[in-house]
Order: C-alpha cells, then structure tokens, then sequence
C-alpha cells in the first residue's frame, strides 16, 4: 500500500456548525481521486463527523468502488460500551452504516489507563480476536494515547494485536506528555507495525509561525508546509500508514502530489524540522488537536477546540488591537459557553488525548478576548 491514508475525521461539511452536513458530492470526488491515484486506505470511526462518517463510507466508497480496490478501517470506543452485548450491537451498526461485509482494520479506539480497564472488563480484546477468526475482521489492533510505559504493558499482555495507531508529529515526537518516539520505539520493539494519526496535529503544522515556514519553502519552494508534516511521520521505517483528515479536494490534491511517488526525509530536511520545532516550542500556543472530546460532556457547553484555535491564531497574528478572532469569538459565545463560565469540574482535563491542563488554557483565552 502507498503510505498515505484518507482520515474520514473532518469530511467538507455544507454547514460549518453542523459536522453530520456531510457534504457527500465532494466527498466522492475526493473518494475517486484518491483511488484513481492508486491510494487504498480509508479509516473511519463509529462518532466521527457527528456519527454520520461511517454512512458516508457507504455513499461515497462501497457502494461506488469495487471491494478490492480499498481497504476500510474502523473503531469500537470504549465510551459507548455499557455492556458486553453493546460491542456487537455496534459493530452490526457498523456494518450495517458502511454496507461493509467485513473491515480490512478493526481498532479499539482511544485506549489509555481508564479505557484498557473498560475494554478488559467487558473483554473486548477476545471479542476482537472472535470477529477475525470469523472473517469479519482481517486485522486487529487499537489506536493509543498513553505513555510508553503502558504501551509496553498492553502490547506484553496482548501479543495477538497486529498493530499499533499512535499519534506522531515532529512537535509531538519529544514530548513528555504525548510520548511520540518512546511509544513509537515501545511498538517497534514488540514487532509491531504503526499507523500515524495526527500528523499535522490538527492543522497545526499547517499554519506554522512566518520564520517556520521561510526556513521551509527556503528548502522546498514547491511543497507545502504540511507535507514537512506527513513526510517526518511517513518517513520512519515501522510506519505503515500515515492518516491525514482531509477535508477538502485542495488538500486530497497536495497531499496525493507528494506522496504518489514518497521519498523519506534526507538529513538537510530533518535539520530545517529541528529548528522548525524550536521555533514552534518558542511561542505559547495551545496544542489542541481539535478531536472535540472535550465538549460532549462540558456542563457548560464550552466550545473548547474552538476556542483553542482562535487563541493560536491569535498568537500568530500577535496584533494589539482588533483581530478577526475577537469577532469569531464574540459569534461562538453566542450558542457556546464562554471560557470565563468554566467551573473547572475537570471532565474535559480527564478525556482529553494530549493531557492539555484545559481549565489553565481555558482562563488564557478569556483574559485574551474577554478583556475587554
């Protein structure tokens, strides 16, 4: 398979506020071109684009291309299981929403500390292994935000998963809190292949600080800022796939144009991404990746990614005055919680991926637009 895989996360909407407006003629035209250009690997999951990705699946993929000529992933969260009949209650749903006989991937979603003991509880791993014996599933694995260390512990308990998803960037690849290497490293040691997610960290490395983008253009005047981004993760020899959410027929375009014919990082690029990286680790920005695990259960309803984003951009931009984000943030509130609402009950903090100190960021944002 071509290393680069289409994330079926941030699909084009018809309506920015509603992520269930699929907008599906767009999403088969992009589904074509990704296939036309020899790309085989779409990923999915049961909640993504406000549970509706999975259909689109079926409306833009199965029922247009022929079996053989794709391989389709998809994820059981652990957060939608109460019992043990909800993993085959979901999984039929999938099949039914995708029009899939069987998954090429099947993953356990999102584990970490709290979540393994959910997924050993109802004992979802021998579940896993059942659907594979049955022909429903042809590999298994799970996707992870965790330290190394637990990492080692899940892959020694469980030596019949297949693989490994894990979050790797170039920001991310040093960092305590998200462990990119040491997981990486932590697979690799027990043979076990890696799919990438987050390789532009959701859109961060898209939009990278002027001084960032000149060292890169400097290098390579005809490829864009996030190609650095999938290139570094690509690049490493246990990854198998690199995922990259897509979400709209220019970013298919660059993407594919770099990736058709992949060629790793020589030395030169990996030193223009090191000191890419000390300028990023220079500013204050908020890393979010704009999953939205946080908003689901925020009393406040809180728009947390959101809010996020404008402050990063806002950084950038580093103006005195009025900014456009203002603006956006004053529209936000108006259905959303403001950042000063926030009543710092944690829940955010306690599912949140990247381990961000939410409740902190979250005062940093209203002291920035709430000012005045």
């Amino acid at each position: 398979m071509k290393k680069l895989g289409f994330g079926l996360m941030r699909l084009p909407k018809l309506n920015a506020e509603d992520p269930a407006s699929i907008d599906i003629e767009q999403t088969k035209q992009m589904v074509d071109s990704f296939i036309e250009q020899g790309f085989t690997y779409f990923d999915t999951a049961w909640m993504y684009c406000g549970f509706a990705s999975e259909r689109a699946v079926k409306e833009a993929l199965i029922s247009r291309h022929a079996r053989d000529t794709f391989t389709l992933a998809t994820k059981l969260h652990s957060g939608f299981i109460k019992e043990e009949a909800d993993r085959d209650r979901i999984f039929n749903e999938q099949r039914e929403k995708t029009g899939a006989d069987f998954f090429d991937y099947y993953l356990l979603h999102a584990i970490g500390r709290e979540s393994y003991e959910k997924y050993k509880e109802f004992h979802c791993f021998e579940w896993l292994s059942e659907k594979k014996a049955q022909g429903l599933v042809k590999h298994i694995g799970f996707s992870y935000h965790d330290d190394a260390e637990l990492l080692d512990l899940i892959l020694t308990e469980h030596p019949e998963v297949e693989f490994v998803q894990l979050q790797i960037n170039y920001i991310d690849w040093e960092n305590e809190g998200v462990q990119s290497r040491k997981c990486y490293e932590v697979a690799t040691k027990h043979g076990k292949p890696v799919i990438v997610m987050e390789p532009v960290k959701g859109g961060t490395l898209a939009a990278v600080p002027a001084a960032a983008e000149k060292l890169m253009k400097s290098a390579e005047p005809e490829m864009s800022v996030p190609s650095w981004a999938i290139r570094f993760a690509a690049s490493l020899p246990n990854v198998i796939m690199v995922l990259s959410g897509m979400s709209n027929m220019e970013q298919l375009i660059d993407n594919t144009s770099y990736m058709r014919d992949f060629k790793p990082l020589d030395e030169s690029e990996r030193t223009i991404i090191d000191k890419v990286v000390n300028i990023l680790n220079s500013g204050n920005s908020i890393a979010c990746t704009g999953c939205s695990y946080c908003t689901d259960g925020c009393p406040i309803k809180i728009a947390i990614p959101q809010y996020f984003s404008l402050y990063n951009a806002d950084l950038l931009e580093n103006g005195d005055g009025w900014t456009a984000q203002m603006e956006y943030y004053d529209n936000l509130t108006l259905t959303a919680g403001k950042a000063s609402s926030c009543i710092e009950c944690g829940q955010c903090e306690g599912i949140c991926p990247q381990k961000l100190p939410i409740i902190k960021h979250l005062k940093s944002v209203a002291k920035r637009f709430e000012a005045n």
